[in-house]
């Protein structure tokens, strides 16, 4: 989801980014995995880490910003040079967030790069949907008051 409306001169495609999150992923055995729904929150811990160690190496260039566009789940740079910014503060948000609210991180971060449905965020969780939903609508909020990153309230589509 973190990147389906990114321009098509993205420094990080698509395809690269799942390419690179394959490879990691090809390095563990099947047994690593206790299910499907492992795999899939180990699949989004990986395309956080690739996303994340490619906008470190960038900003490490000297390149990119910090603005934002849109909503979590449509994380838009500004500019396609300066999805860097954007990037780190979301990855420094998540990992405060998980200091202080390691659940909710969790689901922010099943939702924003595995771009997981509610009601299976819940499942993976062991929690009800109406809980792993108050945990998105809190992640939400609480990276919108904290770091500043300039998020809009989510449509009807978190509902489901």
């Amino acid at each position: 989801m973190c990147m389906q409306s990114q321009p098509a001169g993205h420094t990080l495609q698509p395809t690269a980014v799942l390419h690179e999150a394959f490879v990691k992923l090809a390095e563990r055995k099947s047994t690593d995995f206790k299910d499907e729904d492992h795999f899939l929150a180990t699949a989004a811990t990986v395309l956080r880490s690739v996303l994340v160690d490619h906008a470190r190496r960038r900003r490490s260039k000297k390149r990119g910003g910090v603005a934002w566009k849109g909503s979590v789940d449509e994380f838009q740079p500004v500019e396609p040079s300066v999805e860097v910014g954007g990037v780190l503060a979301l990855e420094d948000a998540l990992q405060q967030l998980s200091k202080d609210d390691p659940r909710s991180a969790q689901v922010a971060e099943l939702r924003i790069f595995g771009g997981l449905p509610m009601d299976q965020v819940a499942r993976m969780l062991d929690v009800a949907v109406a809980t792993a939903e108050r945990d998105w609508r809190l992640a939400r909020a609480w990276l919108e008051r904290e770091y500043d990153v300039g998020l809009k309230s989510m449509v009807a589509e978190d509902a489901a």
